[in-house]
């Protein structure tokens, strides 16, 4: 079982993140906010596989579910205001 800051971890080494918070508390089902510049341009489908890739073999055997909010920095902003 993974704690949801062991996945923030795995995120963060992966990817270049501006903001990123991971809840979870049964060890297997996570929701992430993920802020990063390399989501610019990219379709969700995209910003997606980028974290599945993150995070590598874990998904489907540590990682059961993630739910996922993907954000550019500016897209970031515009829901903070």
């Amino acid at each position: 079982m993974l704690s949801s800051e062991e996945v923030r971890k795995f995120i963060a080494e992966a990817l270049p993140c501006e903001h990123l918070d991971v809840r979870g508390d049964d060890g297997q089902h996570f929701e992430a906010t993920i802020v990063s510049v390399l989501f610019e341009g990219k379709r969700p489908v995209g910003r997606h596989q980028l974290v599945y890739a993150a995070l590598g073999e874990r998904m489907g055997a540590q990682i059961h579910a993630l739910s996922m909010k993907t954000l550019t920095p500016a897209e970031f902003a515009q829901h903070q205001s």
